[in-house]
C-alpha cells in the first residue's frame, strides 16, 4: 500500500507545473535559448528556404551565382524544393550584387513561348512578377536588379527592382503549348532566350551560364534540427542587417548567431536547437491543418493555407509601420519557395490534405478526384502529389502530377476528367494515375494557370476527392 501511495504522490508532483524559483539558473537559460530559437526558426523561415536552394545551386548542380540552373525535361522527385511544380520548365536564375553591382534579367517577349514566375530578394519577398501577367505584360523586359543603398540613377529602358539583400533568385516557368516532347523542347528553349548579366557589362553581354539540374538531387528541404541555425547563420554573415528586424538581433545573439562570429554551439545547445527546431514544426503544422479547414468552396476539403493580408506584405516588403506578420510568413514558406507579388493574375493555388469524408489522405489508399469540364483557366490546370511530411515531390517514384497537357489523358462524355490516385493503377486507368507512396501520407495540390472569373466568384467549384471502396 505504502508503495502505491509513494507511486501516486511521484505522479501527482510530476504532472504539476515547474515554477520559476525551482530551476536552476542554468535551466532558465536552457529555456530562453530554447523559446527564441523557436522564435528564429519561424522568423527565419523564407531567408533559411533561400539559403537551402543557394546551397543546393552550388553544391548539386554545381552552379555559381550570376548563373541560372534549369531543367532540361520536365523534373521528377529529385527536385526536392518545397510543392514544385512538374508540369513546366523550370529556371532558377540566382542573382548576387555584392560583388558586380547591379544585375540585369532579360526576359523575352512571349510569342513562340510564355514565362510566368516572380524575381525575389533573399527573403523571398517578391521585387516584381514577369511575363504576361507580370509588369512587363508580355512584351518581355529588362529586369534591373539593385543592391541594397542603391543611389545612382537608373539607365533608360530598364525596369529598377531595389532590393534590401545582395542575393536573391527568381523562379521562372516556361510554359507548354502541350506534353509532347516536342512542345517540352520549344519550352526549354524558349526559357534558355533569358539572360543575366551584370549591368557593368550590358554594352557586350557576356553569355549567360545554364546549369543543367535535371539528374541531379536538388536537395533543399528544410532540416528542423542545428543545420537549420546553420543555414540562418549563413544568411545572418552575408546579408545586412534590415530595420525592421532589429529586434532579432540580440535574440539570434543569445542563441550564438551573431554576425562576424562563427557559430559553433556545443552539443548540448545542438540538443536545444533540435529540440525548438521541431516544435516550430509541430507548431506550423497544426497552423496548416487549421488553414485548411476553412475551405475555398464551401463545404468541401480544398483551401490554401496562406492568409491574404501576408501575401500584400511580402509584396509591399512590409513597409506599413504598424504590421510585420512573421508568423504568417513563416507558415507560407513551410511549404512553399516563392513569393507572388499579384496571386491570381498568372497562377492560383488550393491544398488538400484530407478526402470527402475528412480523413487524412493515406498512401496506401486509392482515391479518385473527378475535374469537371471547363476549368477556368487560359493556360492549363494541374494536381500534384507531394509527401505530407516534407512538402516535397515524393521521393522515388515515376510521375507525380498529370495535367490538362498531358497526352493520352482520357476525358469523361461531358468533358470532365476522373484523376486517380494510390499505389497501383486502377485497370484501364493508367494514364490518369498519380502514384503515392504507400505507408505514408500525402497532401495535393490543384494549379490553375492563368486563373479566369469563375474560379474567383466560384461559379466554377472543385469537388472533393473520394476514397475508391
Amino acid at each position: 500500500m505504502m508503495k502505491l501511495v509513494v507511486v501516486i504522490l511521484a505522479l501527482l508532483c510530476a504532472s504539476m507545473p515547474v515554477q520559476a524559483q525551482d530551476l536552476s539558473s542554468d535551466e532558465l537559460a536552457e529555456r530562453v535559448v530554447e523559446r527564441r530559437a523557436l522564435e528564429a526558426v519561424i522568423w527565419g523561415m523564407p531567408a533559411v528556404n533561400y539559403d537551402l536552394m543557394y546551397q543546393a545551386m552550388v553544391r548539386d548542380a554545381k552552379g555559381a551565382p550570376n548563373q541560372i540552373v534549369y531543367w532540361s525535361r520536365l523534373l521528377d522527385w529529385k527536385n526536392q524544393t518545397l510543392t514544385p511544380n512538374p508540369d513546366a520548365i523550370y529556371l532558377m536564375p540566382f542573382f548576387n550584387t555584392k560583388d558586380v553591382g547591379p544585375v540585369v534579367l532579360e526576359i523575352p517577349p512571349a510569342g513562340d513561348g510564355s514565362i510566368t514566375g516572380s524575381i525575389m530578394d533573399g527573403w523571398q519577398s517578391p521585387l516584381e512578377d514577369v511575363g504576361p501577367a507580370g509588369v512587363d505584360k508580355g512584351k518581355g523586359g529588362k529586369y534591373l536588379i539593385l543592391p541594397p543603398g542603391h543611389d545612382e540613377k537608373v539607365p533608360d529602358g530598364y525596369i529598377a527592382l531595389p532590393s534590401e539583400t545582395y542575393g536573391g533568385y527568381a523562379l521562372l516557368r516556361s510554359i507548354l503549348k502541350s506534353g509532347s516532347e516536342a512542345d517540352i523542347a520549344k519550352a526549354v528553349a524558349y526559357g534558355k532566350r533569358i539572360k543575366l548579366y551584370p549591368l557593368s557589362q550590358a554594352a557586350n553581354p557576356p553569355a549567360t551560364t545554364y546549369v543543367d539540374a535535371i539528374d541531379v538531387v536538388f536537395e533543399a528541404n528544410i532540416p528542423y534540427d542545428q543545420r537549420f541555425f546553420q543555414s540562418l547563420d549563413r544568411f545572418v554573415q552575408s546579408e545586412p542587417w534590415l530595420l525592421r528586424d532589429k529586434a532579432m538581433i540580440d535574440p539570434l545573439k543569445s542563441i550564438g548567431i551573431e554576425k562576424g562570429k562563427p557559430f559553433t554551439p556545443d552539443a548540448k545547445r545542438q540538443d536545444i536547437l533540435k529540440q525548438a527546431a521541431q516544435e516550430a514544426r509541430a507548431s506550423l503544422d497544426a497552423r496548416y491543418e487549421a488553414a485548411l479547414s476553412s475551405p475555398y468552396f464551401s463545404g468541401t476539403q480544398w483551401g490554401l493555407p496562406v492568409a491574404t493580408g501576408v501575401v500584400t506584405e511580402l509584396a509591399e516588403y512590409f513597409s506599413k509601420p504598424d504590421t510585420y506578420s512573421w508568423d504568417d510568413r513563416g507558415l507560407l514558406f513551410y511549404f512553399v519557395f516563392s513569393g507572388i507579388k499579384h496571386l491570381g493574375a498568372g497562377q492560383f493555388y488550393l491544398f488538400a490534405i484530407k478526402d470527402r469524408d475528412g480523413q487524412f489522405f493515406d498512401g496506401g489508399s486509392t482515391y479518385r478526384l473527378t475535374v469537371p469540364a471547363d476549368v477556368p483557366v487560359r493556360q492549363y490546370w494541374s494536381a500534384v502529389v507531394y509527401d505530407r511530411a516534407t512538402h516535397a515531390l515524393i521521393r522515388n517514384l515515376p510521375s507525380s502530377s498529370h495535367s490538362s497537357l498531358n497526352p493520352g489523358l482520357q476525358k469523361n462524355a461531358d468533358g470532365s476528367v476522373d484523376l486517380y490516385f494510390g499505389p497501383e493503377a486502377p485497370a484501364g486507368k493508367e494514364s490518369n494515375w498519380i502514384p503515392t507512396g504507400a505507408g505514408g501520407s500525402f497532401e495535393i495540390c490543384f494549379r490553375f494557370y492563368g486563373p479566369e472569373k469563375p474560379l474567383f466568384d466560384k461559379a466554377w467549384k472543385l469537388p472533393d476527392i473520394e476514397k475508391v471502396r
